[in-house]
């Protein structure tokens, strides 16, 4: 089967058991609360950045209380997302850049906001996408290991992979790919004992062929 054909089964299996509309894990009302939401979110669980969040927004309610906040005491105020240090400093910053760049409006360019303290572009691409509805792709621990498995990509490198999917990924399916494989990857298709016998995309899965190799192999 070629790469062609076997996106287009993999894609039309994904509408079929998933949501089309895009769904973001991280809990914002503004876009640069989710800004601010996704730094947290790297090397934590988007159910705690949620729980940091539901308190840190009230106490902080804009850019500017950010801007100004004291380094040590937002080190506390989000301490249990790990990596707090860097966070709390690179939050500080990138308050005071959106307000002295963009008068508080968070860019719509990803070259904009990868200047942006703390943003790289699995940031930006969320940006982009949840907020403006930009085409991008959020390579996140469940795309990367998703799609790893199934064979889209042979890198591990998480902007290597990105243009590895967007060469052959439809662009209007970039953002609805993020979040089903997310889903995908949280439900079935987990980094520890992946429920392959409960799988859909089983049959276009490399890691899945892998495991029917081994067990004809072992018979």
């Amino acid at each position: 089967m070629n790469i062609e054909t076997k996106v287009k089964k993999i894609l039309e299996l994904l509408d079929e058991y998933y949501p089309k509309n895009i769904k973001c894990y991280l809990n914002y009302e503004t876009p640069w609360q989710l800004l601010f939401a996704t730094i947290l979110s790297a090397q934590c669980t988007d159910d705690r950045v949620n729980i940091v969040t539901k308190n840190l927004f009230k106490k902080y309610p804009s850019i500017l209380d950010f801007a100004q906040a004291d380094q040590k005491e937002l080190e506390q105020d989000i301490r249990s997302t790990g990596f707090y240090r860097n966070k709390a400093k690179n939050i500080i910053l990138c308050a005071q850049q959106l307000l002295e760049k963009y008068n508080g409006k968070v860019p719509d360019d990803i070259n904009k906001l990868t200047e942006l303290a703390g943003v790289g572009r699995k940031t930006a691409n969320v940006i982009l996408g949840n907020i403006y509805g930009i085409p991008s792709i959020v390579v996140d621990t469940h795309v990367k290991r998703v799609s790893n498995r199934l064979g889209l990509t042979n890198n591990t490198d998480p902007t290597k992979i990105e243009f590895d999917l967007m060469k052959i990924l439809p662009e209007d399916h970039w953002i609805r790919y993020n979040t089903q494989i997310i889903a995908h990857g949280r439900s079935i298709c987990t980094a520890r004992k992946p429920k392959c016998n409960n799988c859909f995309l089983f049959p276009y899965c490399n890691y899945g062929l892998d495991i029917d190799m081994k067990e004809v192999i072992n018979k």
